[in-house]
């Protein structure tokens, strides 16, 4: 087995067809099929299914698969390692960032990162949490912008900042709209709308529901729709009844009369941590201490106290 073996596979499964994946790879297809049959023979399995098209990998490939992945992130990080530590630091860092937080970072950071003019070149996928924990796993990702704790064995966690909530009222809720703040149960008084089930905000603000439910043994609906973006819902609650709850950074984005509508939490500080994170074999340190000051330049200094950490919204 050696290293070529594990990236003509790699290949193969990126390209599902074995002539694609030559060609990527700079080699004939025989060769790379006669490099890929020998490394079946010396494993005693078979990584692709060959009878389909497009080329599948066996269910024992892709475990294969994935730690060969695995492997040679390790390999050329070495060769990344050595070269950070003549000074040399360049190449690309593959950032994933989740939706309810990449509109209000990305465009600062993208302005400080050109402004600092590294040799380093982000590239960015806009993922759900889940996405950037399987990107992060196979090597398709270096690093990854969400909410946390994850309490992820295999993770490495960078806490960023530290976002309050806020809730964003409709003038048609008279009862909640004359209010200067809104307490917890407010969020189960009116319609509230909420973010579809793939956005792990929504399962923080299930959370600061939830909890006040179970004290006062609500179990009626809290929520009639499922949006797809923060905007989204800052736009429904704008032309119906009801409430929803949006981060601290969505404030910048609103206009003037849409900031009457927001109330935030008394009696709690209802906050969502955010962090950089990555594998724990990613050695890349200095590579890796630059995309951090980049992104802590580009979010407020206001919302990276760490005396929030104690008000943080569980996932």
């Amino acid at each position: 087995m050696n290293i070529q073996q594990l990236e003509y596979i790699i290949a193969v499964d990126n390209y599902r067809h074995f002539s694609k994946a030559a060609e990527a790879s700079f080699v004939t297809q025989p060769t790379l099929s006669m490099m890929i049959q020998k490394l079946e023979e010396e494993l005693g399995v078979k990584i692709f299914d060959r009878s389909q098209l497009p080329v599948h990998p066996t269910e024992i490939g892709k475990r294969i698969i994935d730690q060969a992945r695995v492997a040679v992130a390790q390999v050329n990080q070495i060769k990344e390692v050595v070269q950070e530590e003549k000074g040399i630091i360049k190449g690309v860092f593959r950032l994933g960032i989740i939706p309810t937080i990449s509109p209000y970072l990305l465009p600062r950071l993208m302005q400080v990162h050109s402004e600092n003019k590294y040799d380093i070149r982000i590239v960015i996928s806009e993922l759900t949490t889940d996405q950037i924990l399987q990107g992060l796993s196979t090597d398709s990702l270096d690093g990854g912008i969400l909410a946390t704790p994850l309490k992820e064995p295999a993770i490495r966690e960078h806490p960023i900042y530290y976002e309050r909530f806020y809730a964003y009222v409709s003038p048609l809720e008279k009862a909640l709209f004359v209010k200067t703040s809104l307490d917890e149960s407010d969020l189960t008084a009116a319609r509230l709308w909420l973010l579809d089930e793939v956005h792990c905000f929504r399962t923080q603000i299930l959370h600061l529901c939830n909890l006040r439910k179970r004290r006062n043994g609500n179990q009626q609906s809290i929520f009639s729709y499922e949006a797809g973006s923060i905007d989204t819902l800052i736009n429904i609650v704008d032309k119906n009844d009801g409430l929803t709850v949006i981060p601290e950074m969505a404030l910048s984005n609103l206009s003037e009369t849409q900031m009457k509508n927001v109330r935030p939490f008394k009696n709690s500080t209802p906050v969502r941590e955010v962090s950089l994170i990555t594998r724990k074999e990613f050695y890349r340190e200095r590579l890796l201490n630059i995309i951090l000051e980049e992104v802590k330049t580009a979010v407020p200094g206001s919302l990276q106290d760490e005396a929030l950490k104690k008000y943080v919204v569980p996932l």
